[in-house]
């Protein structure tokens, strides 16, 4: 059991059996009388004076509302950038639709690895408060940049331009100054995502029986808040953007993410905040137990040596870890190099790939909201009365509507009655969560593909298949099914693995956990930036008047065909998940 500040041990935290609970779910004792005292303190953490975190005035929902509503001016912000990126990028910055898709993905896959760095920051230097806080200070200032970017002199005229159909060409001082600022807000984003989440979720302790089972519904609520900051962002700022001013659009979300980090300041009294249990980095000790197993690499210890002090069926995963037991001799003895807990780090880290690998799948489909179904959209009927058409990127908030609606009656309904069958806290494993999403999102994938399908024939029918401008006769009511299904199969995968990633790995690396999800959507948009550029290549497009999958006349391009391989990506992604998911070992054991 880790000491308490400044490596002393408290009287009465001796009285707590470690690793140990009674009946309740509670810390488990040595015997004895109870002391309320004991029970309202929260071992590991301290109140924002340093003292000892007390359960009831510290930590719990009175700190997470602060996190969730910070949560949701950030997603508001955030996705009144992302929402209708793809379109500025085309309408404003004279993009090819592929091109500016590939700009999007990329851009996205660089902002889901930068968690990493802001987890390393955060887990061995600054602590997760103060992440958040100078992550959230330089997304503010991206924002600035940004608004300054879009507000600058009206682009010049340029015949390039023209040639590509453009009336107007941006100055590359002012492309160069845009992508500036997006890539320092993408940098305060990834930075900011890996803490505050991780912050939020400490929030709870895990060894309390109720606080448990609210962290666990912490994490559904939170997608809750995500989802209503998106539904805000994309209905409205989407408006503004397309029929008002691009520097409004994007001005308001800077003045929303600074009343988010105001909240998020506002809430410090209540938070509890983690003690550093160890000299030595997190990340320095795993580095530590590789270095060693690979130093004993030809070492051919025991059974017993190489197993016995570890947990017995830990023992039998990554058994070339065990090495790190061994002394600098091969033997082990009190000379060896790391210890078992160590050890027990690594492999919980290490046994969260296979199953990241196998969501990347996933990843990949996520990816396609916000580019090519936006792109879609523009080209059908998007009229709801005379004169007024909704925008095509706030479609991407039915999506987040289908979160919100289902959410409250997944937390409120579902659970409670798989509580009740299988007497797990959250109702079903997390890795059974993430399954059951990943399913869902194969299938929306494939009524994707008929929807498109569907909007092509349409196009011929009615002979608009080389009049790209020409609205076709197919209402966009047609995307809904797709975007519901994404909203339905995010509430159980996404919240699974950030709940899976947060609570699988050592309490000093939850930020690093995070961040490890995040890792998964970044590489999922880069693989699809990469299928995008490789199908384009493959199928041409442009030359010698071929159309290839991705041409930026969608009445000519294949989209149904790209949807119809992402759907088989899906599916192969699913069948090896289920394969590695069945004999993962979770962590049961608190390593701390």
């Amino acid at each position: 059991m880790a000491g308490t500040a400044g490596g002393l041990r408290s009287p009465l935290l001796e009285y707590i059996v470690d690793g140990s609970v009674d009946r309740k779910g509670g810390p488990g004792t040595s015997g004895g009388p109870r002391f309320p005292l004991l029970e309202d303190i929260v071992d590991g953490s301290v109140d924002h004076k340093g003292g000892p975190a007390k359960r009831s005035t510290s930590g719990g929902w009175r700190s997470a509302y602060f996190v969730i509503g910070n949560e949701v001016a950030e997603r508001f912000a955030y996705f009144g950038i992302q929402a209708n990126l793809i379109n500025y990028l085309t309408d404003r910055l004279g993009q090819s639709v592929p091109a500016a898709a590939e700009s999007v993905n990329t851009w996205y896959g660089t902002l889901c690895l930068m968690p990493l760095l802001g987890a390393f920051v955060a887990d061995s230097f600054l602590g997760r408060y103060a992440t958040i806080i100078i992550t959230s200070l330089l997304y503010i200032l991206g924002l600035g940049l940004l608004t300054l970017s879009v507000v600058l002199p009206p682009p010049i005229h340029s015949h390039d331009c023209q040639k590509g159909g453009n009336t107007t060409c941006p100055p590359h001082f002012q492309i160069n100054f845009f992508f500036f600022s997006l890539y320092l807000l993408g940098i305060g984003v990834g930075g900011r995502k890996a803490g505050i989440q991780a912050f939020g979720a400490d929030q709870f302790d895990g060894r309390n029986h109720g606080e448990r089972i609210a962290k666990s519904s912490y994490f559904n609520w939170w997608l809750f808040g995500v989802y209503a900051g998106t539904i805000a962002a994309q209905s409205v700022l989407s408006y503004i953007q397309e029929n008002l001013n691009w520097g409004l659009g994007f001005g308001i979300p800077c003045i929303v993410m600074t009343l988010g980090l105001l909240l998020f300041l506002l809430g410090s009294r209540t938070y509890r905040y983690n003690l550093k249990r160890h000299e030595r980095s997190p990340f320095m000790r795993i580095g530590q137990v590789s270095i060693a197993a690979a130093k004993n690499w030809l070492a051919t210890p025991s059974e017993d040596t190489a197993g016995g002090s570890l947990h017995q069926q830990s023992s039998q995963q990554s058994k070339f870890l065990n090495k790190a037991l061994l002394a600098r001799d091969g033997s082990k003895g009190n000379g060896r190099q790391c210890s078992t807990n160590d050890i027990e780090e690594a492999k919980a880290v290490l046994r969260l790939f296979p199953i990241g690998a196998t969501c990347l799948g996933y990843t990949i489909v996520y990816a396609q909201s916000s580019t090519f179904f936006t792109k879609q959209g523009v080209t059908m009927d998007r009229s709801i009365r005379p004169g007024f058409d909704i925008p095509a990127a706030s479609l991407q908030s039915f999506m987040g509507m289908a979160g919100i609606l289902f959410i409250p009656i997944y937390d409120r309904i579902l659970v409670p009655i798989g509580r009740t069958i299988t007497g797990k806290p959250s109702g079903i494993t997390m890795l059974q969560r993430i399954g059951s999403g990943m399913f869902l999102s194969a299938i929306a994938m494939g009524i994707a593909a008929l929807v498109e399908t569907k909007r092509l024939e349409t196009a011929q029918e009615h002979g608009l298949v080389d009049m790209p401008n020409v609205t076709v006769p197919m209402k966009v009511w047609w995307l809904l099914p797709q975007y519901i299904l994404f909203g339905v199969s995010n509430v159980f995968t996404m919240v699974g693995l950030e709940e899976f990633f947060y609570d699988q790995v050592p309490t000093e690396l939850r930020s690093f956990g995070v961040a490890l999800c995040q890792l998964i959507f970044g590489l999922g948009s880069f693989l699809s930036s990469f299928l995008i550029s490789a199908i384009k290549k493959a199928t041409g497009g442009g030359d010698g008047g071929q159309h290839g999958w991705f041409d930026d006349n969608l009445n000519r391009a294949h989209l149904d065909y790209y949807y119809w391989v992402l759907a088989g990506l899906s599916a192969v992604g699913l069948i090896l998940y289920l394969y590695f998911a069945q004999s993962y070992l979770y962590n049961r054991r608190s390593i701390s």
